[in-house]
């Protein structure tokens, strides 16, 4: 897209960009099918426990029977890995691309404000959202981990719904890149989110570059009322923080077990 002009005032100029980052209004038909790609989404990103590993067939087929669409081919390609792999190898892989690796942790918010006082207040804005909404998520997981974003945004909507998921896109580019660069069939299941977002703008891009260079913002400190670190905190840089049994896999998302943070 060209720039917009420089004789445009600023307020419209403003609208324009909000306009067309505005989602288009869909159909019932393309609603549900959203919501749909949303939650399997959602159930995908979740650790791989038994529950989760015996509804693989349901899984596969309930996404070989969405419609034609790009976000369907990737997650066609990754429940194809997903039947092949035995469980404890895919509890192995959970555990390195997701607990162990810094950036490709599903705790959104890390990535917009890394260690710092920052993370907390965004932590409490999004677990207001979600009550505002009438949704209890249990606590059993902060709220900014990935799956549970991903099922708010299937139940709420394209609009408000999808709203963290928006701002959060730099993060969700950052993991996509990460578990691409480690040639995680994970990639898959990023990339069929992503195709579901607004395309990414160049201060995105650059956003992204950035992070990829540097990592997010750098200040330990506590975050209650989110628990201690060992229980629902990351961990200090270069700690490592050994997985925790898995809890059972819901929908809507349960907490996956492991609290550590991301390496």
């Amino acid at each position: 897209m060209s720039p917009l002009p420089a004789t445009m005032s600023a307020l419209v100029r403003t609208r324009v960009r909000a306009a067309v980052r505005r989602p288009a209004r869909l159909t019932p038909e393309e609603a549900e099918a959203r919501t749909l790609l949303l939650r399997l989404c959602s159930l995908l990103l979740q650790y791989p426990d038994a529950e989760l590993t015996a509804a693989r067939p349901t899984l596969t087929a309930t996404v070989e029977a969405l419609p034609p669409s790009p976000a369907a081919e990737h997650l066609a390609a990754f429940t194809a890995w997903l039947t092949d792999q035995e469980t404890e190898a895919l509890e192995r892989h959970y555990v390195e691309m997701f607990d162990l690796r810094r950036k490709s942790s599903l705790y959104l918010t890390y990535y917009l404000h890394g260690d710092t006082r920052r993370r907390g207040m965004a932590l409490l804005t999004l677990n207001q959202r979600y009550r505002a909404s009438g949704w209890d998520t249990d606590g059993g997981e902060l709220p900014d981990h990935l799956p549970v974003v991903l099922e708010f945004a299937a139940l709420v909507g394209p609009g408000g719904g999808e709203a963290p998921l928006r701002q959060h896109r730099r993060g969700l580019e950052l993991i996509h890149r990460a578990l691409t660069d480690a040639d995680s069939p994970y990639r898959h299941v990023l990339a069929a989110l992503l195709t579901l977002l607004p395309p990414p703008t160049e201060a995105d891009r650059a956003a992204v570059a950035q992070l990829v260079a540097e990592g997010p913002p750098n200040e330990e400190v506590g975050l209650d009322p989110y628990g201690t670190y060992g229980d629902g905190e990351f961990a200090p840089p270069d700690t490592f923080v050994p997985p925790q049994p898995a809890r059972p896999t819901r929908v809507p998302p349960a907490p996956a077990s492991r609290t550590e943070g991301p390496r």
